[in-house]
């Protein structure tokens, strides 16, 4: 299990509220077999629109692991698409005003923390960030304070999924794993696992 206690990187602003899964990653993407890809058509429609002005595509942004965002970020439709493609992108974070709660959950269970701050504090980032892209950028779980360079910024989560990023219980699959041994003997006691044709 991998614990998730401080992200770490340059951040990326992406500004706008009610910002949907749809945008994220556009319907026509989702009919693949894999996640693999999705990164490069993560915002396509949005990128398009804006001919290589999106944050996405600015080269001071590549490589970002923080995106900043504002209110109500990731609604619509429940995609896992949507933060499947932005953790292939290279987001590793998000830092918002809100986030709608399937997307949240989404995030959540691919061990990408979305902490929320309010709208003032998400606009003052999102700004520093677009006067120095090469910020120093860090979201700490354990503080619960999100920094870049000498701004700092105190951010909320919820507690319980706090402590499973603190504890790595984020990660079913890696509790599986790490308890194998457990699953195959209560498996055994199962009485429909004994099942024959």
């Amino acid at each position: 299990m991998s614990e998730v206690k401080t992200i770490s990187g340059r951040g990326i602003p992406l500004k706008g509220n009610d910002i949907d899964t749809d945008r994220i990653i556009p319907a026509r993407f989702l009919r693949c077999v894999t996640f693999d890809g999705l990164g490069e058509q993560v915002f396509a429609d949005d990128r398009k629109q804006v001919n290589g002005e999106h944050p996405f595509d600015l080269p001071q942004y590549q490589g970002a692991k923080i995106l900043v965002a504002n209110g109500n970020f990731g609604c619509g439709s429940s995609r896992e698409h949507a933060p499947q493609a932005l953790l292939r992108w290279g987001i590793e974070a998000i830092v918002g005003e809100s986030f709608a709660e399937i997307f949240f959950g989404n995030c959540v269970a691919l061990g990408i923390p979305c902490v929320t701050a309010i709208p003032e504090m998400t606009g003052r980032l999102q700004e520093y960030l677009v006067q120095n892209p090469n910020a120093s950028f860090s979201v700490n779980l354990e503080t619960m304070e999100v920094s870049c360079d000498d701004l700092t910024v105190p951010v909320q989560m919820g507690e319980g999924s706090r402590q499973m990023f603190l504890t790595g219980k984020w990660d079913s699959c890696g509790q599986l794993i790490a308890n194998a041994e457990s699953v195959k003997t209560r498996a055994k006691k199962l009485p429909y696992m004994a099942w024959s044709r």
